[in-house]
């Protein structure tokens, strides 16, 4: 099996679940953090919105630099709204999953790396980097807005099974 066949159904599986959990992100509430060390709310859904485009990131190019010497910032502005959030999301998504539906497995294969300033901070093989820094790293920071979504009250939705607001789908 190529490994894009066996990484695309986790991709939708997992984008699917991520954008339910951020439709449901209160907008009278995204300046809301639950502690002064935590990311606001907005700030949450703006990192789970973008996170999506670094499967086009991770097979476009053999490194992404996150400040590069002398280049722009890449940090991208916080979402206005849930409305932008969810369009931002959604393009990154369609922009990785074509992305990932082009990738032979000789580029899943070869190696990738992420630097700051022109350091060197990994090398992995790509597929390692789309399991670890795209798919595991926004399922983590999902499970946190799942965690806010409680705290402030707004129903959780089903992920993986029931959740103790949405019976199992």
């Amino acid at each position: 099996m190529p490994i894009t066949a066996a990484i695309l159904p986790e991709f939708e599986h997992e984008m699917a679940g991520t954008r339910r959990a951020l439709e449901r992100a209160p907008e009278a509430r995204l300046d809301w953090g639950p502690h002064p060390k935590s990311m606001t709310l907005r700030g949450l859904v703006t990192h789970l919105s973008n996170l999506p485009v670094w499967g086009h990131l991770v097979l476009a190019a053999d490194h992404f630099d996150l400040e590069p010497p002398g280049g722009a910032s890449t940090r991208v502005a916080p979402a206005g709204s849930v409305v932008e959030a969810l369009a931002r999301f959604d393009g990154n998504v369609a922009k990785s999953r074509a992305a990932i539906a082009g990738a032979a497995d000789e580029l899943w294969r070869s190696p990738w790396s992420l630097e700051h300033g022109g350091v060197v901070l990994f090398t992995m093989p790509r597929i390692a980097v789309m399991r670890g820094m795209v798919m595991n790293h926004l399922i983590h920071h999902r499970g946190q807005l799942t965690v806010y979504l409680r705290l402030l009250d707004v129903s959780v939705p089903a992920l993986y099974g029931g959740s103790a607001d949405e019976p199992m789908r």
